[in-house]
């Protein structure tokens, strides 16, 4: 049978925890055929970021055509954008990108600073799953948000501005709230006790994209990706790959 095609468009992580690298992981072990758009090279490993090479926007928009002119996508990832000419050729062709899933990679888990809220923020008007960590939707709005209850109302406010869904994750408790539909619901997990969660933003995106390719709704896809990342944490829990945070196991070698 043949399998579902989901396209990421982010940047590389040379380190291969996040990135471009950690979603075609995610793609492949959840059954999918990855494709992908780079936009920016980044030398980074657990430690961080230690430099950035942004595509240009008409190298990133011939490799979105290549993509959409002859593979059949029934499902798009975005991740990394910096540059806003990046994020003008996204938008230009948002009516072919299905299942559109946007996660505003701002900041790296190790602290470098990988994108701005201006330039990511251009999607948000967009039928798009959004998946912001809770520091991330601070930035989108202006402010911090901390609390349950914050993010709470942070998912309803970002949902005013057009997607179709939000995901605030961020909990150390494992708690993500979901807006979708008008309504909220809020999403409790296990706490996994491990510094390695390098990429768990990437991996829980690109994980929503492959549910949503093979025709959950909304809910069940995040459901489905939240127990996925879950998986990837305890698996790759007990790691010692690098000396920083350190990546999930995406394919179950350790669980």
């Amino acid at each position: 049978m043949t399998p579902p095609v989901v396209l990421t468009i982010a940047g590389s992580d040379s380190g291969g925890g996040a990135g471009i690298q950690a979603d075609l992981k995610t793609f492949a072990a959840l059954g999918a055929f990855g494709t992908s758009v780079i936009t920016a090279i980044t030398a980074q490993n657990t430690l961080g970021v230690t430099a950035i090479h942004p595509v240009p926007a008409d190298i990133v928009a011939a490799q979105l055509d290549a993509v959409l002119s002859d593979l059949p996508v029934a499902a798009v990832k975005v991740g990394m954008i910096s540059d806003p000419a990046v994020a003008k050729v996204i938008a230009s062709r948002v009516d072919d990108l299905p299942n559109l899933v946007v996660d505003p990679v701002l900041v790296a888990t190790a602290g470098s600073r990988l994108g701005e809220a201006a330039v990511v923020g251009v999607l948000l008007a967009y039928p798009c799953v959004v998946t912001p960590n809770r520091h991330e939707a601070g930035a989108l709005l202006g402010r911090r948000v901390e609390t349950t209850e914050e993010m709470i109302s942070a998912a309803a406010e970002l949902a005013a501005r057009g997607p179709r869904a939000v995901v605030v994750t961020g909990s150390e408790l494992a708690l993500d709230v979901l807006h979708w539909d008008g309504k909220t619901t809020l999403l409790r997990g296990e706490p996994v006790a491990t510094a390695n969660n390098h990429g768990s933003g990437c991996t829980f995106s690109s994980a929503i994209a492959v549910r949503l390719a093979a025709g959950d709704p909304v809910p069940v896809a995040v459901a489905a990706a939240k127990e996925y990342v879950n998986r990837g944490l305890r698996g790759g829990a007990t790691w010692e790959l690098g000396a920083g945070p350190g990546p999930l196991d995406h394919f179950g070698w350790s669980v």
